[in-house]
């Protein structure tokens, strides 16, 4: 058995990804990316339906084909996905960004009256620009000028924020007026109680360490909402949720692909269309930044300063990619938080990717069928990820011991007296994100807070990363302070106040 494992390791597919060496198996880094793309191919339907204006009053007939969308939406996924995986080596999955499809949809074109394909010229524009800032290593550096425990915080916020999301869009979790924002659902109603179902099975799969438990969760959570909806008809006929489709098959509609233009900065005030760049920019680097730093924590890529030595490959797909879903009029790619799903169940390298990648391109012949798995489905698959992210504050201890260069317990060599473990304070345990420390502790708890509270990881880096630079200003301390940190809260800061600046100048 071991010849034969040696003889697999010595092949081409097994040169080329380097399983051993990343302490996987190509059977578990399969099952990582069926899990990563199922996960996150609600993206398959939610950007249609957002690019398309469905169910919008008052833009009906504004919006892109549906049809044409998911064709693109699969296409950039699938390319740049197999790429990322190709080129890094790493379980990075890359698709149209939920949130910068919403910006290209209601800011660009809703709001700025600009034709879809001008908008996304913008889209292209923005993509090429953070690409040649990869090429020139400055989207690296930016990256490395960050405090490490802003980069924890990055990591924790995201775990709460998909929890969140999984939470909400399941049901499990509702809006409310008053007197809470939201409040748990009644257990009143089927989809709470597929949720549930779904919770009670996968997370008893992660107790007995099933192999694949959340792709297995998923499937089992599908298949008892498909029963229950023939039962007692719970979701709506034209969602497609939990029943078998009558149309399976449609062929890929590829018209959208270049229909693109630059004429909105004919169309607009220069300065107008150049802050319309500038917000896709931001909103696009600094979420890949919090996924890169949050899912490659999970999957080992980081070393002991919370650094990537090999950042700038994925960076550089991701980058490309942006430009790539504008060109197919998909909106900006970008690198997924949900490739943590993959990761979660033990995927580790890059055939992650060409899995997740190569699964998206019969969607476009049979997108019909991924319609079936509901919001009940994934979303204990979300909060399961969102725990495994949340856990990186119990690596402070560790931190501790890498940052100061004194182990934290000693092991007595040869002739040393036994020595006993150090006791180990509540301080200590915080190194990893000292929150009595008003600058690092605070930045990073907004951070951590904005993102799930806001909606937006964006937000939520933008706001940790003003906080940061605030307080070390107050203190007296701007030495400490990197330079790009300087640069990054002033542009978050313009982030923030465009809104504001455009009601009072024309010009902008």
């Amino acid at each position: 058995m071991s010849e034969l494992a040696a003889s697999f390791e010595g092949s081409g597919f097994g040169r080329r990804f380097r399983f051993r060496e990343n302490r996987t198996t190509p059977g578990r880094d399969t099952i990582a990316g069926m899990t990563t793309f199922i996960v996150m191919s609600y993206i398959i339907f939610v950007n249609p339906a957002i690019l398309g204006f469905a169910g919008v009053e008052g833009l009906e007939g504004r919006g892109l084909e549906f049809d044409a969308v998911l064709t693109s939406t699969c296409l950039v996924a699938g390319v740049m996905t197999i790429i990322m995986g190709l080129y890094t080596n790493m379980a990075y999955a890359i698709a149209p960004g939920l949130g910068l499809n919403a910006v290209v949809a209601f800011t660009l074109v809703a709001d700025n009256g600009l034709g879809f394909p001008e908008a996304m010229g913008l889209v292209v524009i923005e993509g090429v620009a953070i690409t040649i800032l990869v090429v020139l290593g400055l989207r690296e550096a930016i990256m490395r000028a960050i405090p490490l425990e802003l980069k924890k915080a990055i990591a924790i916020g995201i775990g709460l924020f998909i929890a969140f999301i999984g939470l909400y869009n399941s049901g499990l979790v509702q809006g409310r007026t008053a007197p809470t924002p939201v409040d748990l659902s009644p257990f009143t109603n089927w989809t709470v109680a597929i949720t549930i179902v779904g919770l009670l099975i996968t997370i008893g799969l992660r107790a007995v360490g099933f192999p694949g438990d959340l792709l297995a969760g998923i499937v089992l959570t599908t298949v008892f909402a498909t029963i229950v909806n023939y039962a007692a008809d719970v979701y709506p006929e034209n969602l497609g949720y939990a029943r078998w489709p009558d149309d399976v098959f449609q062929s890929p509609d590829f018209s959208l692909v270049g229909e693109i233009s630059f004429d909105a900065f004919s169309t607009l005030p220069f300065i107008a269309a150049l802050a319309l760049v500038f917000t896709l920019f931001l909103a696009d680097f600094f979420d890949t930044m919090g996924t890169l730093v949050g899912v490659g924590r999970q999957a080992g890529y980081l070393d002991e300063r919370g650094e990537m030595p090999e950042i700038g490959k994925p960076l550089l797909v991701d980058s490309a990619a942006a430009a790539v879903g504008g060109f197919a009029s998909a909106s900006s790619a970008t690198t997924y938080i949900e490739s943590a799903s993959g990761v979660g169940v033990g995927g580790r390298t890059g055939w992650v990717s060409v899995v997740t990648g190569a699964l998206f391109f019969p969607f476009m012949f049979i997108a019909p069928l991924i319609g079936m798995v509901p919001p009940q489905a994934t979303a204990p698959a979300l909060i399961i990820v969102g725990w495994l992210m949340i856990s990186v504050l119990t690596e402070a201890e560790e931190d501790a011991e890498v940052e100061s260069g004194e182990p934290l317990r000693h092991d007595p060599g040869v002739g040393e007296p036994p020595v006993a473990p150090r006791p180990t304070t509540p301080e200590r345990r915080l190194a990893g994100i000292d929150f009595h420390d008003v600058a690092l502790g605070l930045s990073a708890a907004i951070a951590i807070m904005f993102m799930p509270f806001t909606f937006s990881i964006t937000d939520g880096i933008a706001a940790g990363f003003i906080a940061y630079v605030w307080i070390r200003l107050c203190q007296g301390q701007w030495a400490r302070v990197h330079p790009l940190m300087y640069v990054a809260a002033i542009a978050f800061a313009l982030y923030f106040a465009i809104p504001i600046l455009q009601q009072e100048f024309d010009w902008i």
